[in-house]
């Protein structure tokens, strides 16, 4: 899939790139990304407009390795390090935008536990998880009325409603942001969806991103046992360690990478169709033929958009590749730099996205409103991602610390 654009990710860095260094290497998993999208890529539009909860889906992923792609091979997995699944979701959402947002909040929720609870708890968590084959949902982001963690005689328990969360309509295990009563201290927590005490909507109903298994979670007195609780999710760097910081640039740079994969699948797909369809200003012509000005134009002009986001983020990935090779060596100064990098790669991904996910309907002209062609989903996916995570305030991050200097926020990913 792509837009024939240099490889998302490139790092000077050898082929076996996993956290123990003994996994298949990099290479074996840009291959396995690619043999899963162009699986995925060939029932896309018919998924999409079926819109059924994505079983079938994961366990495409799950069979290809890629659920456990970050667990250290010596414990089950992959041995992949974060810049190979960056590269794998990136691969993955040009395919399919909704999987590709699937697998990247599996990836973040699943390597949730390294960075918030200790190494030895972490470990223990992620062989049970690679043994099991589980599929991870949730998020950790603040809600307006948030979870609540009771403690009591029994131990503590878990109560109330999360509007809206990726992934937990085919979740194996959810991770979620749960505030203490007694202390107000907001706190990383691992469910079991299966307990009666959990009930899973799917009063989700968005015109895009249909397949991410987006629902909404209510949790009636759920027990949560002492190894379940994962760490603190304070935003103040005064209690934040480092490595628990590295938390959000991590994760919103995952949607980063959806938002460019979403771009040049379009692209891909617009240029796969101009080439064998005809123009939509000369329909004597080929479309994208040198006789079609207008048609390399806007090709030309989304493809500098697209690859100049690309550039941007693979410098945004270079720093938080090298901010988790450092963890707790790491200043919080250098750690703001980290994420103002992330925040300005996430407002140029968004406009890629956004731009060619809407001109290469113009570039295709009216033929793209054929349903069976589904070159809508793209804009859709695109548009409902975005407006999910919006990157106005980003925007104002940037300004206030270029400005100001100040601090981006401990923002986690929803």
């Amino acid at each position: 899939m792509g837009l024939a654009t240099a490889p998302s990710g490139t790092l000077s860095e050898p082929d076996r790139t996993g956290p123990d260094r003994t996994g298949p290497g990099r290479a074996h998993w840009l291959r396995v990304a690619r043999e899963t999208a162009d699986d995925l890529a060939t029932d896309a539009v018919a998924r999409d407009q079926a819109g059924k909860p994505p079983f079938d889906e994961v366990s495409r992923l799950r069979e290809a390795g890629l659920l456990t792609l970050l667990v250290p091979a010596g414990s089950g997995g992959g041995g992949a390090d974060w810049p190979t699944a960056y590269a794998v979701v990136r691969e993955i959402a040009a395919a399919d935008g909704a999987i590709g947002q699937l697998l990247g909040s599996h990836c973040f929720l699943s390597w949730s536990a390294r960075f918030f609870t200790e190494p030895s708890r972490a470990a223990r968590l992620e062989r049970r998880y690679a043994a099991q084959q589980w599929c991870w949902g949730g998020g950790l982001a603040r809600q307006d009325s948030p979870l609540t963690l009771t403690r009591g005689r029994g131990g503590q328990v878990l109560d109330g409603r999360q509007s809206y969360a990726t992934g937990v309509l085919v979740a194996d295990r959810l991770a979620v942001c749960a505030v203490r009563t007694d202390t107000g201290e907001p706190l990383a927590v691992v469910v079991d969806p299966t307990h009666p005490g959990v009930r899973v909507e799917a009063d989700t109903d968005t015109f895009g991103q249909r397949l991410s298994a987006g629902g909404s979670v209510e949790f009636d007195s759920v027990p949560v046992a002492a190894d379940d609780v994962l760490g603190p999710l304070s935003a103040d760097e005064d209690f934040l360690s480092p490595l628990a910081a590295l938390a959000s640039p991590v994760g919103r740079l995952l949607s980063v990478q959806l938002r460019l994969g979403m771009a040049e699948g379009v692209l891909a797909e617009a240029r796969e169709y101009s080439r064998v369809g005809r123009s939509p200003w000369q329909p004597a012509g080929p479309a994208g033929s040198p006789q079609d000005p207008q048609t390399l134009a806007a090709f030309g002009e989304l493809t500098v958009l697209t690859r100049s986001a690309s550039a941007l983020t693979d410098q945004a990935l270079q720093a938080v590749h090298a901010a988790l090779t450092r963890a707790d060596d790491l200043t919080y100064d250098e750690y703001a730099e980290v994420s103002v990098l992330v925040a300005m790669a996430e407002a140029a991904s968004s406009r890629a996205a956004q731009e060619s996910t809407a001109r290469a309907l113009d570039i295709v002209g009216a033929r793209s409103t054929a349903s069976r062609l589904g070159f809508d989903r793209f804009w859709r996916n695109a548009r409902t991602h975005t407006l999910y995570e919006p990157v106005a305030h980003r925007l104002r991050d940037v300004g206030d610390y270029f400005l100001n200097g100040t601090h981006p926020p401990f923002v986690l990913p929803g």
